[in-house]
């Protein structure tokens, strides 16, 4: 019992609670505002609406005016035809003012004017055609009662001789009515009046039939104009992707947060590849406009960024932009199974890879001297055995060896003509290497460098990259003797460089895009971003010193030097031999 009592309030406090929740629901749903496309279909549908009421009112308005115009000026007509006539002038003119009596009730009843005015309103469907004399007396009347009797509104103005249209209510009731003065046949002398009415009742009934048919025109075009507007509602939802204002804006001001805060440069574009947001960093790196809505093609990408974009390469690609090396991706941007574009970014390596280039700058110097020292431990070796064994005259011999020619002049025979140690240790590095790879490095006989490097690390990337191409080269040719000859030369304080190897020079449909990106004569192999960065990136160091890097001959060298031979100028990279090199790195 105990345990049922305490399990009631728990079961209504659950209810409870289930009830606020179904409130605060409901609540938050009639507190929604309108979906967009909605809001845009409703507006629409009320514009539309006001405006064809406004359209039709305006109608109604211009259509009663110009019928009461063309109804009174048809009436206007009729009266001047009938004011023309000669009976009519001849018999307006026998009754002088106060001479028609009620006695000549049925003389006018009779007579001609009665007639003619009577004919004129059954052939032109009028409402009356009233003939009065000068004194405003009426001739002839549709109700012949009422002939002899004065007309029942002012005639004064056709009595003076001009004629007059006007809306005037008269014994038949409201009409438009023209009244134009009568002339006595030989004279200018006014007579008479002749007034012609139309009733408005014509007038009502031919502007409901106008009302009606613009009002069904109307209404077809609200029908139309409501289906627009849903269709336009509908285009705008797919526009927005289904997104409400709140959620476009949280959009843009996020994207204008990260796209602009991160460290690395984005380029978007759409399904037509046409530029939609850039920026700042990708500005920086790739030298680009922010012009919005261009075509991609048109807005300074180099050849191989925009190859890897058009391609939507989603690997990590190197490149050399102006002063900058960067890492380029591409990757497509869906949604919902809707191609919306594509997307590049760009991260800048221009630090790391100077990084880089120093570290296999310290890497090679690093192996030349476990080479030197495992050299010098082996001669120490055979010293100490000497020494202890007695034989001094040998152990003194060897002495002399070390002292006169050391590892570096015998490993590389000329390099004494090199007095940078860090350019020697270099040198010495890569003639191992060659040797490993059963190449032979030799230096040239004007090999002269006098001063010390300024720039080591531009240097050794320059002469590393057409040292290790040249060496390849060589070591893949059919040639049996496979050599590599470099030669060095100073002038002031530019360098000289001339690498020649023994391989099969360069094909000639490579000649004309050997320094491009991405041209390479070797396979991937799983290189990142793929090869063909080397002689892009060592041309770009040397002209940022003002200097070059060139093909100086495809092939056909003197022999065994048959391969490729490149040529390279640095400038400003040597100092006085006073100055140690380990100060300048």
């Amino acid at each position: 019992m105990a345990r049922a009592g305490t399990g009631r309030p728990e079961g209504t406090q659950r209810a409870k609670q289930r009830r606020a929740d179904a409130g605060a629901e409901r609540q938050r749903r009639a507190g929604r505002p309108f979906r967009l496309r909605t809001q845009v279909l409703l507006l629409q549908i009320v514009i539309v609406t006001l405006t064809l009421g406004v359209a039709f009112a305006i109608f109604g308005y211009v259509s009663d005016r110009r019928l009461n115009d063309q109804y009174g000026q048809r009436a206007l007509a009729i009266a001047r035809t009938i004011a023309a006539d000669p009976v009519v002038r001849a018999e307006v003119a026998r009754y002088a003012p106060g001479t028609v009596t009620p006695e000549q009730h049925d003389q006018l009843a009779a007579g001609p004017l009665e007639r003619i005015a009577i004919d004129t309103t059954e052939r032109t469907g009028a409402l009356f055609v009233v003939i009065t004399d000068d004194a405003g007396i009426r001739l002839a009347h549709p109700d012949q009662a009422r002939l002899t009797e004065h007309v029942s509104t002012d005639p004064s103005e056709a009595l003076a001789g001009r004629e007059a249209i006007s809306e005037e209510r008269g014994t038949l009731g409201p009409s438009v009515r023209a009244k134009v003065p009568v002339v006595r046949p030989d004279s200018n002398l006014i007579v008479g009046a002749v007034s012609v009415g139309i009733s408005t009742t014509a007038i009502r009934g031919q502007l409901l039939a106008d009302l009606r048919t613009a009002a069904f025109l109307i209404a077809a075009a609200l029908v139309v104009g409501i289906a627009g507007s849903a269709l336009l509602a509908r285009r705008w939802g797919g526009l927005t992707l289904g997104l409400e204002p709140a959620e476009l804006a949280g959009l843009v001001q996020g994207q204008a947060a990260v796209l602009h805060g991160i460290g690395r440069g984005v380029l978007a574009v759409d399904s037509a590849w046409r530029t939609t947001f850039v920026n700042d960093e990708a500005r920086r790196l790739l030298g680009i406009s922010a012009d919005i809505g261009r075509p991609v093609d048109e807005i300074g990408l180099t050849p191989r960024v925009l190859e890897v974009f058009r391609a939507l390469d989603e690997q990590p690609t190197p490149a050399t932009i102006g002063s900058h090396i960067v890492v380029v991706a591409a990757r497509p941007v869906t949604r919902e199974g809707r191609d919306l574009g594509a997307v590049l970014t760009v991260r800048d390596r221009t630090d790391v890879e100077a990084l880089t280039r120093q570290l296999d700058a310290v890497q090679s110097m690093s192996t030349v001297l476990r080479a030197q020292r495992h050299e010098f431990s082996n001669k120490m070796h055979l010293l100490s055995g000497l020494l202890h064994g007695g034989r001094t005259e040998e152990a003194s011999h060897v002495i002399d060896e070390l002292i006169g020619a050391g590892p570096l002049g015998a490993a590389t025979p000329g390099i004494d003509a090199i007095h940078d140690a860090y350019l020697q240790a270099f040198l010495a590095a890569k003639a191992a290497h060659s040797r490993e790879s059963g190449v032979e490095l030799v230096l040239g006989p004007n090999t002269w460098v006098d001063g010390n490097l300024a720039e080591p690390v531009d240097v050794t990337t320059v002469l590393g990259n057409l040292l290790d191409n040249a060496i390849e080269a060589a070591r893949v040719a059919d040639n049996p003797i496979k050599q590599v000859e470099v030669e060095l030369v100073q002038e002031d304080s530019t360098l000289h460089i001339a690498v020649a190897d023994s391989g099969d020079g360069v094909a000639p449909e490579l000649i004309d895009t050997l320094f491009t990106e991405g041209t390479s004569t070797r396979e991937d192999h799983g290189v990142p971003g793929g090869r063909g960065v080397g002689l892009a990136l060592i041309r770009q160091i040397a002209r940022a010193h003002g200097g070059d890097v060139r093909l100086a001959s495809a092939r056909g060298g003197s022999p065994p030097l048959t391969g490729a031979e490149f040529i390279a100028r640095i400038p400003g990279v040597l100092v006085d031999s006073e100055m140690p090199w380990p100060q300048q790195i």
